[in-house]
This record gives C-alpha cells, structure tokens and sequence, in this order.
C-alpha cells in the first residue's frame, strides 16, 4: 500500500475531493461476478503523470488492485487502450485513506480525455465516490463507469464520481 502523497513537485491538477458515498470494485466472496470501477477526466493542463490517487473507504477483503490508465474517446464514449497501469496491495490500514497509484513518465496532453479503471480479482474495495443529480452533477468533466464481468452491460454515470486526484508535474 502506498499512501503517501504526489511528489513535492507534482501538483493536483485534477481533483474531485467530495466523498459522501462508497462505491465497490473487485471480487465479493460467493459472487462469481468482478465489478470494474472507472471515471473519465479531461486533463485542464499538460504534463508528465506523476500519481492518481482514489480515496479508500473500506477494504472488505483484502488483495491487489490494478489501476489502468486509458485514453477516452468523449464522442464514442469509448475506451482507448491501455497506456499504463500500476498494482497497490490493499488492505485494512487503507480504510478512510488516499492510496496512491504511481504511473510516472506517462505524458498527459491538455483537453484530452482520459480514464483511469480500478479491478481486482481478489479483494473488494469500497472506494469513495460523490453522489449528485443530474441538476447538480458533483465532477462535470467527466463521468463514473461500472463494468461487470460476465454481463454485457456498462453503466456510465454524469451524477456520480469516483474521490480521486491526478498529480501532474508540468
């Protein structure tokens, strides 16, 4: 588990710091489906990724989550592939804490859209996540998404957002 913060010269470039609900990902015992997390952003400057941090709310059952960063494609709300991805061990002492995912040297460009996807085969995680409505949405550059395994079906989400921050070193 790493939770410690972006480096000194990595700033927040984007940030949706509001946590007033949980949502899971990964395996829950007895189910034989996986739930994959993700949440789209648009990059507001340029800049050499440095970490995404996801809030962690509880850790149920502990094992190792994959993030995976991809380009995002607004207009065909489509996922691009991946351009880098990184493994954190969570466990208890994650509970109510920001775990950070390091993913340096991936280069963001300025207006694109991009989009981070959490899963996991052996833990379930409640991640932070802001609840809105469709009047008030809680991030409005970019959405929540929810895929299950062994289903067809992906829910995109404008009034739902994962608690996560992008640190960017210009």
């Amino acid at each position: 588990m790493n939770t410690q913060a972006q480096s000194p010269n990595s700033n927040a470039a984007v940030q949706q710091l509001t946590n007033n609900a949980t949502s899971w990902l990964g395996h829950r015992k007895g189910d034989h489906k996986e739930i994959i997390m993700g949440q789209t952003f648009i990059a507001p400057s340029e800049g050499d990724l440095d970490t995404i941090e996801v809030f962690s709310s509880i850790v149920a059952s502990p094992g190792e989550v994959m993030m995976t960063l991809h380009s995002f494609d607004p207009l065909q709300q489509s996922w691009g592939p991946t351009l880098g991805s990184a493994n954190v061990t969570f466990n208890q002492s994650c509970n109510d804490k920001w775990v950070s995912f390091k993913m340096p040297s991936l280069h963001l460009n300025k207006g694109l859209t991009y989009g981070f996807l959490l899963e996991s085969h052996d833990s379930y995680v409640g991640v932070g996540e802001a609840a809105g409505s469709a009047n008030n949405p809680p991030f409005l550059s970019g959405k929540e998404w929810k895929f299950t395994s062994n289903s067809n079906k992906v829910d995109a989400f404008s009034y739902f957002s994962l608690a996560f921050k992008i640190g960017l070193r210009a």
